[in-house]
């Protein structure tokens, strides 16, 4: 092998090294249940099936304050490292989740409602069930109060009354979630994963890490206000294509540009500029949820400004990115770009 082969060589298991060291992924569940909505459930048996696939495929699945702090602080993360997320705090997360999870040994994290378990909602856990499941490792987080819309304003609220109303929201429901299990982790979901730039500016005035149910790889670039999740119930339980999504990296983007993720642009655009050294401009593709093929207008050589060919329906919607790894055979770089198009 000559010199200059090998040097290449080199460099690309280095350039593969680097590039999987700061990146994970984070999974998000619902219910655990066969008599649920579907499209927000798996059955106990493919819920086992998706831990059994961890395992026999040697993921790190590790907590999520673990996860964040890691990239937080630009800190390595070993090879196919995972978080496993429910939102809600169902009762069938304590039934039928918590025992396959126990057997596994897999931490996991739990986002509540706790005004929901104050008023003894029949479909919640108890906080008894969250505290015991706290004592074997669980995390429990925020999912704000009741589970509002935050980003909506009432009626005739002003800038200032929705900032202060919502702020609100979200620090009562922390001091519920301390004073009942003891945890003061900054971690908020958003309900039905919705936000927009105000939502996000007040998460990170707070000090709180913003998480959302847009699909996508995290890494040490990625914007803490709104974190991705891969959705693993319903039509994305499927294995064949949860793998492919379990493998996956974030795109390492130097400068993210869109009007708001809630918006009456339509249709909608961002651009997104990137370090490009581990994927082929050609083989970078977006797609729009229900529409097919994003319109993609490079700007630079690393700059590419995605537009839907068409305009969105009203309510959520998303453009995913995808480009295949040089590196990594067979792993892709993910992002997803929630939007909610609204009249």
């Amino acid at each position: 092998m000559t010199f200059k082969k090998m040097f290449h060589v080199v460099f690309a298991v280095l350039l593969g090294l680097s590039l999987r060291a700061h990146g994970a992924v984070i999974l998000q569940y619902h219910h655990v249940s066969e008599s649920l909505p579907a499209v927000t459930s798996v059955s106990s048996e493919t819920f086992t099936e998706h831990m059994q696939y961890l395992k026999d495929n040697n993921f790190n699945v590790i907590p999520l304050d673990e996860l964040i702090t890691s990239l937080q602080t630009g800190q390595p993360l070993t090879d196919k490292t995972v978080a496993i997320t429910f939102d809600d705090g169902y009762k069938n997360n304590y039934e039928e989740a918590a025992p396959i999870l126990e057997k596994f040994g897999y931490p996991y994290t739990i986002f509540v409602n706790p005004e929901l378990i104050d008023e003894g909602k029949s479909y919640v856990m108890t906080w008894q069930q969250l505290k015991e499941l706290s004592k074997k490792g669980a995390l429990i987080s925020n999912h704000t109060q009741i589970h509002n819309y935050l980003h909506r304003k009432q009626p005739g609220e002003s800038e200032e009354a929705w900032l202060a109303r919502t702020k609100k929201d979200i620090l009562s429901a922390q001091q519920r979630i301390k004073e009942e299990i003891g945890h003061d982790y900054k971690y908020l979901a958003y309900p039905y994963g919705e936000f927009n730039n105000s939502l996000q500016q007040l998460v990170k005035s707070l000090g709180f890490v913003g998480i959302g149910q847009h699909s996508g790889a995290v890494g040490i670039h990625s914007d803490f206000t709104r974190l991705p999740r891969f959705p693993a119930s319903g039509f994305y339980s499927k294995l064949e294509t949860l793998a492919t999504k379990l493998d996956s990296q974030a795109f390492t983007i130097k400068q993210l540009t869109y009007s708001d993720s809630v918006t009456d642009e339509n249709p909608p655009s961002l651009t997104m500029q990137f370090d490009m050294q581990d994927f082929h401009k050609s083989q970078f593709a977006c797609y729009v949820s229900g529409i097919g093929q994003a319109d993609l207008t490079w700007l630079s050589k690393d700059t590419v400004k995605i537009t839907s060919p068409e305009k969105l329906k009203k309510g959520r919607s998303r453009f995913n990115c995808t480009a295949p790894s040089i590196a990594k055979k067979g792993s892709y770089y993910w992002f997803s770009q929630p939007w909610v198009i609204v009249p």
